[in-house]
């Protein structure tokens, strides 16, 4: 080495070791501020003279572990884009214990067994709205509303609820949230990730009081006898998310056909993308949404959708006049924004209504909403892709760029965007296949159909299935292997599958 030179050494590699302490104590951070979501059942378990301890108990357990976790992060630096896909998928598996504690602890002799508390937990936060339970009215109030709170919660979304309240999580903001919000790409409505978050849960919060309020009202004028301020709340806690969850045992099927309107509605809004809404009603773009390719592509097939189901509803006599436009409007909007609400026993329908609830369910709500499945700007740009295709086909020389409201998707977002269809294609395909072995070694019979029904339910987010697991019935005949499977797949499903999948890969792990 010749005077006046320096040794260059290569730069130390970051351990793996203090990534992981940074994203467990983040994680410890957001475990111990959702636990405090257990004071509102407590509250309501106190008004109604029910055993209140279960969630307080429950509370206490996850705030010492989030304390826990955070003990380890300390000294750790800021998460990266990397360490957000392990926090966001880590989390989510917290929550649902959250979800479950309270059922296993309570005892309640149909949640007595983890595997089955903890599906009912991981459907709420998922906001699926697949149920184990056989009796449902048969729970407390309290518990019932934890229930339905669960879902709340989870729709549009923890991580995102957590960025709106804590401003120590504004460093590495952009990486959860990118990772949480439903879609191939976050739609920013401010610079700053906190304030985003916020806009975000306000419009939430506004839509939800909004309906109980609509709801409450039909009940105290007579409209809805069966309206009561408590399922008012209860429903407008589950439309909004597009859970599904109902305090009824065959969910809103009782409520009159002016309640079952206004949940039209609002499964509809649900289903939009909330940045879309915010222009929408709080900016007062009214031409936003006319302008926006993939919300006229979603209200136009719920439109032909609703309409060919109707039809078919009063053509086969099952239904006639305003109550086969209702209820075939109800049942397409309801599956397709993965809401999964039932206005109607729908498992009596003939096969050609089936395939369409079926088909529905897979192309999902919009980017940026709280819907599940696929989503529809995934559909609507594939459609474009394949067009570009068969042009090019004709025209090799050709260069034609793909456009979504007049802007050039990159072809990185392309190469996603068919990346993850392939994925959920084989995810669903692994996920029946799964369940049907199961059924036929372990049972309960099922057809393949029903296995097909109960994956694309459970990995969309939809909720309810076809035979016992239809729209009045329950999950709960299905063996503890395939019911570990439907967990897996909806936890899956909401975070969207790549988060997930990525962590299984040797270059994820990588130092």
């Amino acid at each position: 080495m010749t005077a006046g030179t320096t040794r260059r050494h290569p730069p130390r590699p970051r351990r793996l070791g203090v990534e992981l302490r940074g994203a467990f104590g983040l994680i410890g951070t957001l475990t111990k501020v959702l636990s405090f979501a257990v004071l509102f059942p407590t509250a309501l378990a106190i008004g109604y003279s029910e055993p209140f301890w279960p969630f307080l108990a429950a509370g206490a357990i996850m705030v010492l572990v989030g304390l826990g976790l955070e003990r380890m992060g300390r000294g750790a630096p800021p998460i990266g884009f990397r360490e957000g896909f392990f926090v966001v998928a880590v989390t989510w598996l917290a929550a649902a214990t959250l979800g479950a504690l309270p059922y296993l602890i309570s005892g309640e002799p149909q949640l007595d067994r983890p595997v089955d508390a903890y599906f009912e937990a991981m459907s709420g936060f998922t906001t699926t709205g697949a149920s184990v339970l056989t009796d449902i009215p048969a729970l407390d109030h309290s518990m019932l509303m934890w229930r339905q709170f669960t879902q709340w919660l989870g729709g549009m979304g923890i991580i995102v609820l957590v960025l709106a309240v804590l401003p120590r999580l504004r460093v590495g903001g952009r990486q959860l949230l990118e990772s949480e919000m439903p879609g191939p790409e976050v739609d920013d409505l401010a610079d700053r990730i906190r304030s985003t978050a916020q806009r975000l849960w306000l419009l939430y919060v506004a839509l939800t009081a909004v309906q109980a309020l609509i709801l409450a009202i039909f009940g105290w004028t007579g409209i809805d006898d069966r309206m009561t301020p408590f399922n008012a709340v209860a429903h407008a806690f589950t439309t909004l998310p597009t859970g599904g969850f109902s305090p009824e045992a065959r969910s809103v099927e009782s409520f009159a056909a002016a309640s079952q309107w206004v949940i039209v509605i609002f499964m509809t809004l649900a289903g939009m993308n909330f940045a879309l809404l915010y222009r929408l009603f709080v900016r007062r773009k009214a031409r936003a949404a006319s302008r926006d390719e993939e919300a006229r592509l979603y209200l136009t097939i719920l439109a032909l959708m609703s309409v060919l189901l109707a039809v078919e509803l009063w053509q086969k006599g099952f239904q006639h006049g305003e109550a086969a436009f209702r209820h075939g409007t109800f049942q397409v909007v309801s599956m397709m924004t993965t809401t999964g609400y039932a206005s109607t026993d729908f498992i009596i329908w003939p096969a050609f209504a089936l395939m369409i609830l079926v088909g529905v369910m897979l192309v999902g709500g919009s980017a940026g909403s709280t819907g599940g499945a696929i989503k529809v700007v995934r559909h609507l740009l594939i459609g474009k892709v394949l067009r570009r295709e068969l042009r090019q086909t004709l025209h090799p020389e050709v260069v034609i760029p793909i456009r979504l409201n007049g802007a050039v998707v990159d072809e990185r977002t392309l190469r996603a965007i068919a990346a993850f269809v392939l994925l959920y294609i084989g995810l669903f395909a692994a996920g029946a296949g799964l369940i049907a072995l199961d059924s036929a070694f372990e049972g309960p019979p099922i057809s393949a159909f029903d296995a097909i029904a109960a994956t694309a339910t459970t990995l969309g987010n939809v909720g309810p299935g076809l035979g016992f697991a239809g729209p009045m019935g329950s999950f709960e005949p299905f063996s503890d292997f395939s019911t570990i499977v439907m967990i897996a797949l909806m936890w899956l499903g909401r975070l969207e599958i790549v988060p997930v999948i990525v962590l299984l890969t040797r270059g994820y792990w990588r130092v």
